[in-house]
């Protein structure tokens, strides 16, 4: 007789009720090769359907598994709790983590030292199976403390020779901004860009100023609010530029307090370009022209590639700009 699937049912009751081995179930659980796609997506659905999970503690006995993956991110709490970005990556990771009975285990840390010193303790405890790695930087210790350390990465957002890596392709980005201003007969530009330790946002910066007839100032912050308004008012005091550039849309929102204040003050008519869309972007008014990128699909990509164990570089995350009227109405 075959067993009703619930979610107390073991291993072999899987196996059993879908005619197929217990090592095939395994399979499809930890994502290894072996099986048919059809295989794999007929036991995955199966599991799904009840809300089935792995034993966490028969499986760390018996195969050395914890059934979570780590995410560290070294910034300010205050900053990263800001961004709309790193929630919907945590969002999206975590529902393809979930339907393999993973968790995400969670940290900020003031530095990368503290981040690399996390690391340290999770290999000593087996405390995670596989890390995702953000903000890649110049020079980074990170990549090659988790190779010393045996622990399986994928690098977000990013490419390192040591690991695999789910890439943005910021370069196709900058080039979607810098047309839509050319567009709109803006030349001199300010980008009131990130931390300039972090890979992504040199490249952007780097991108940014290669596309002629842009005149470009980039002014760089630690995403804090202060410190963006910091930067609109030193630019209102030099190149005196027609549209500003943010990295994202907390950086938006204080640099547009700042120009709100300065045309009260002065009079000044500007554009403003977001590079992370969110519904504060929709929200304010006027609505914000920013680039949409699908981070909930790219934290899904994420996780699946250390699910996979895959290879390479997966090119993830193509940016669209979504025109609204902060670049056809000037505040």
């Amino acid at each position: 007789m075959t067993p009703k699937l619930t979610r107390q049912s073991r291993v072999s009751d899987i196996a059993k009720a879908l005619g197929v081995s217990p090592t095939a179930v395994s399979f499809a659980l930890n994502g290894k090769p072996g099986i048919s796609k059809k295989t794999r997506e007929r036991i995955l659905t199966a599991i799904e359907e009840i809300n089935w999970s792995p034993h966490y503690a028969a499986r760390a006995l018996s195969d050395g598994r914890t059934s979570t993956i780590g995410l560290v991110i070294a910034r300010d709490p205050k900053a990263v709790g800001s961004e709309a970005f790193f929630m919907q990556l945590m969002t999206g990771m975590q529902a393809t983590l979930s339907k393999r009975g993973y968790g995400l285990l969670f940290q900020v840390a003031p530095s990368i030292d503290q981040e690399c010193t996390i690391y340290q303790q999770w290999a000593d405890q087996k405390r995670v199976d596989a890390v995702a790695v953000v903000d890649l930087r110049k020079d980074d210790p990170r990549p090659k403390l988790l190779s010393s350390l045996g622990m399986r990465a994928v690098i977000a957002g990013d490419t390192s020779p040591l690991f695999p890596s789910v890439d943005i392709d910021d370069s196709a980005a900058m080039t979607a901004v810098g047309k839509h201003l050319c567009e709109h007969g803006h030349e001199r530009v300010a980008y009131i860009a990130g931390s300039p330790q972090l890979h992504h946002v040199r490249e952007r910066a780097r991108a940014f100023s290669c596309l002629p007839p842009l005149q470009v100032e980039v002014e760089y912050t630690d995403f804090s609010g202060p410190a963006a308004a910091a930067a609109v008012r030193r630019q209102l005091e030099g190149a005196d530029p027609s549209a500003y550039v943010f990295e994202n849309e907390a950086l938006t929102i204080a640099g547009v307090q700042a120009l709100r204040h300065a045309k009260a003050r002065i009079g000044i008519d500007v554009a403003v370009v977001s590079l992370e869309d969110s519904l504060v972007c929709e929200a304010m008014s006027p609505t914000i022209t920013a680039l949409h990128r699908d981070t909930y699909e790219f934290g899904k990509a994420v996780a699946g590639a250390l699910l996979e164990q895959s290879t390479g570089t997966t090119k993830e995350l193509s940016p669209q700009l979504i025109e609204r009227e902060s670049t056809s109405t000037s505040f």
